[in-house]
């Protein structure tokens, strides 16, 4: 591995998460946030610092490329780094303590948006712009934003885009990587654009409307106001959000395709269609469970169905009514709509929907396999014939998320947390949710969790936001060796 280029490109990210404080310590310095801003200048020069030391080992020359080595140091480096850089101004400004700014921090670039702040509402607005920021950023993805406003990273840049892309498959859409990454951040900036043009319209004040429309489209979760939607919002605002949500859940790349080709691309999505299935049959359960159980109101059970399974299954987390409360079975499926997350190239977390789709025609094909011992058959996604690796990696990736969800529930069970709950904060943090059930509730936050949760939470959502091998990856001993076996 070049460590020399590693260390060039990582001084790059250092420069743009700088960059990226600047608006806030604008709006801090300009309302006379006088904490506001202090911390986020003391944040801007560390930002400088590391650069400049990153820089002074490292440096991109003109015949260098990145290889698959340095794109997955870059990758899992980066957004450690910036992950820590990013909570200097919670830390350095008094809002909150080490280990609470570095939940807040992780959890805002990973898209989980579980927080630890108990009144959000006392905070100067300088930094609520910062937590929306940074999950908008990290909703992307930090890599690909930067290679799309910043120089070109050579032929090799392909490898980076990979190691920070989710789900099963990383295709293309243009012919140079740089092109492809500046494609999907149009998309993400004009979908983040309509976003807060119709929250607007629906009554926002502009700067909710600006924040929630970062959150929503980077289904990060992190709002302005302690409330939940209903307590601030009308029945309009929450079926828009409801619409972005489920939007945010498709696959940029599609989009992408879509602007080209026209929206038929999407129709045919096998993917995307099997996502709004999901998403209609569990919404109709929901819903009817509610009206038969805690005798709701038709229009209000529909409601909020619709918008708390959109809120799940797209892993934002947004919340309009308590839904702690909802009886067991639509509880049950609201865990599930939970892991099973998005589409694969969206900004949603979990299992991924293309994964699924893999699985249970992986199965299917084994069966028939069995039946017919000499048949020849591939399995299928939208119309195409999947590598085989590419399905062995559907199945690799379920079983670590397993794996992973049951040794993080472990950490909590020896942290003093009862079984229920520890389950249920580890699905919702390896899915990217946030809120859950129980300790970690529709209405609580991640605060009441003890130190050591605390901690390795940071890391679980660390490993699920660049879907666990890329993390992983960095702690093989190969890895580092200089041998050009890669």
């Amino acid at each position: 591995m070049n460590r020399r280029i590693v260390s060039g490109l990582l001084g790059y990210l250092t420069l743009f998460c700088g960059a990226a404080m600047v608006p806030p310590f604008i709006l801090a310095a300009t309302a006379e946030e006088f904490n506001g801003a202090a911390a986020f200048l003391l944040s801007i020069f560390l930002c400088l610092a590391a650069t400049f030391e990153l820089e002074r080992f490292g440096g991109l020359q003109g015949k260098d490329n990145v290889g698959i080595r340095e794109g997955i140091a870059v990758t899992g480096l980066g957004w450690l780094l910036i992950s820590i850089l990013g909570l200097v101004p919670y830390f350095a400004g008094g809002y909150l303590n080490l280990l609470d700014s570095l939940v807040e921090s992780f959890s805002g670039f990973s898209g989980t948006g579980a927080t630890v702040i108990e009144d959000v509402e006392i905070l100067p607005r300088s930094i609520l712009l910062w937590r929306s920021m940074s999950n908008w950023v990290g909703g992307l993805g930090i890599v690909v934003i930067f290679m799309a406003i910043m120089p070109q990273f050579g032929r090799g840049g392909m490898f980076i885009l990979k190691a920070e892309t989710t789900g099963p498959t990383k295709e293309r859409q243009m012919p140079r990587i740089r092109d492809n990454a500046k494609a999907l951040f149009s998309i993400y900036v004009a979908l983040t654009t309509l976003c807060a043009g119709a929250y607007f319209l629906c009554g926002l004040e502009p700067f909710a409307a600006i924040n929630h429309a970062m959150t929503t489209i980077a289904t990060g979760g992190y709002g302005i106001y302690n409330g939940t939607v209903s307590e601030y919002g009308t029945a309009q605002l929450e079926y828009c959000m409801a619409f972005f949500m489920i939007v945010s859940s498709g696959s940029f790349a599609m989009y992408v395709v879509a602007f080209r080709r026209g929206p038929g691309v999407i129709f045919r999505n096998a993917e995307f269609r099997t996502y709004l299935l999901i998403v209609g049959v569990v919404t109709a359960i929901v819903a009817v469970d509610l009206i038969l159980e805690m005798n709701i109101d038709p229009e209000r059970a529909m409601r909020a169905a619709v918008f708390h399974i959109a809120s799940l299954s797209s892993t934002t987390g947004f919340v309009a009514h308590d839904f702690d409360t909802y009886p067991p079975i639509s509880k049950a499926f609201m865990m599930m709509t939970m892991f099973l997350g998005g589409c694969a190239g969206s900004t949603a977390g979990g299992l991924k929907v293309a994964r699924i789709i893999l699985l249970f025609k992986f199965v299917a094909l084994i069966v028939r396999q069995k039946l017919h011992p000499n048949l020849i058959s591939n399995v299928t996604l939208s119309g195409r014939a999947v590598d085989e690796d590419v399905v062995y990696g559907a199945a690799k990736f379920f079983f670590a998320v397993v794996v992973l969800d049951v040794l993080f529930a472990a950490v909590m069970m020896f942290d003093g947390i009862d079984f229920v709950n520890s389950i249920s904060v580890s699905v919702s943090t390896m899915a990217s949710v946030g809120p859950g059930f129980g300790i970690e509730g529709a209405t609580s936050t991640y605060a009441l969790l003890p130190s050591l949760s605390k901690f390795c939470a940071c890391g679980f959502m660390f490993l699920s936001r660049l879907e666990i091998f890329t993390v992983l990856a960095l702690f093989s001993p190969s890895f580092w060796h200089k041998s050009r076996n890669w």
